[in-house]
């Protein structure tokens, strides 16, 4: 599936297997999740992404061809993050993420909306096996960027999220595994999203315009707008962080200063490391995350897109080149 300008809908079309060169892998598609952020290249939010462009970076297959790390057949994940030069400043201080020549699946390298893909083998990660193929493919950007979300937002006791889609109820798991009590935020009116969260282990869920019984230690938004982040420092104790978790937001409007005071803060993240895809895929079997999935077949990407779009998702959609599988 194939996207010709921002703005338009995917295409099918029939293209040449793409060959592996030194040191990248082809891996034949079994599953890629969609995400939010594909919705932002695709929609022409994020620009000069390389056109003609095969979308999706949550990428689960098999190796069929190129590499030494994996041998043939090993099922491996591609991610977003697809190549950094390794010698910048930010490479050499372990902020690989910020590399400012870096290159990204889906955006600037073909993803895995297509039934091949080819990556850096570097790049990619072993994926647990307790883990079917559209099981694991939310893991490898919903799940690895909640994750580095999460850790920024600190050790904090009453964390709160906003926006409970595919990252938000992988990180709610994560917290509840890690002691922390997590408060929810849907949309106003989203009954159905607010029992989800609460499935999940949220001991409060209400819209993003409530605020919750007690002051937050930290939260993190999802969603991508930039009004809920006075929203969010409203709801902060003294001391605590607002996490910016998406790579586009809205406008951020002007809001008092005494919001901010008291040691709050708000910081953005941006991308992630190998070494959180390490940890993260190290620890989802052990809390065990469980990833809520609804499958699409790949011609059906516009309408998982389109889906998405208007929050008729709950958990992560997945585009399957096998049989579809709804949870």
């Amino acid at each position: 599936m194939v996207l010709d300008a921002p703005g338009e809908k995917l295409r099918r079309a029939d293209l040449p297997v793409p060959e592996a060169a030194p040191g990248q892998v082809r891996v034949e598609v079994a599953a890629c999740a969609v995400c939010r952020t594909d919705l932002h290249v695709v929609g022409g939010e994020l620009r000069d992404p390389k056109l003609p462009l095969i979308p999706g970076h949550q990428v689960v297959g098999r190796v069929a061809e190129g590499g030494g790390r994996f041998e043939s057949g090993k099922r491996i994940g591609i991610p977003w993050l697809g190549w950094t030069d390794g010698d910048c400043r930010y490479c050499r201080s372990g902020r690989e993420n910020l590399c400012d020549r870096a290159r990204f699946t889906g955006y600037q390298l073909d993803g895995g909306y297509a039934e091949y893909a080819v990556a850096d083998e570097r790049f990619c990660f072993p994926l647990p096996e307790s883990y079917s193929d559209v099981h694991a493919a939310p893991l490898l950007c919903a799940g690895l960027i909640g994750y580095r979300s999460l850790r920024l937002a600190g050790d904090a006791e009453r964390l709160g999220l906003y926006g409970f889609g595919a990252s938000a109820h992988i990180v709610a798991q994560v917290a509840r595994h890690q002691g922390q009590r997590v408060f929810a935020f849907t949309r106003s009116g989203d009954e159905e999203g607010q029992r989800f969260a609460r499935s999940l282990g949220a001991e409060w869920a209400g819209g993003s315009d409530e605020r919750p019984p007690e002051e937050l230690d930290a939260a993190i938004i999802f969603a991508p707008v930039g009004a809920l982040v006075p929203v969010a420092l409203n709801a902060l104790a003294k001391g605590g962080v607002v996490v910016c978790a998406g790579i586009h937001m809205s406008d951020i409007p002007s809001f008092p200063y005494e919001l901010l005071w008291g040691e709050r803060g708000v910081r953005s993240v941006a991308n992630l490391t190998r070494l959180d895809g390490d940890e993260f895929l190290g620890l989802a079997p052990e809390v065990p995350i469980n990833t809520e999935v609804e499958a699409f077949a790949l011609e059906e990407a516009n309408e998982a897109l389109g889906r998405l779009r208007a929050g008729e998702i709950r958990g992560s959609a997945v585009l399957t080149l096998q049989e579809p599988v709804s949870k």
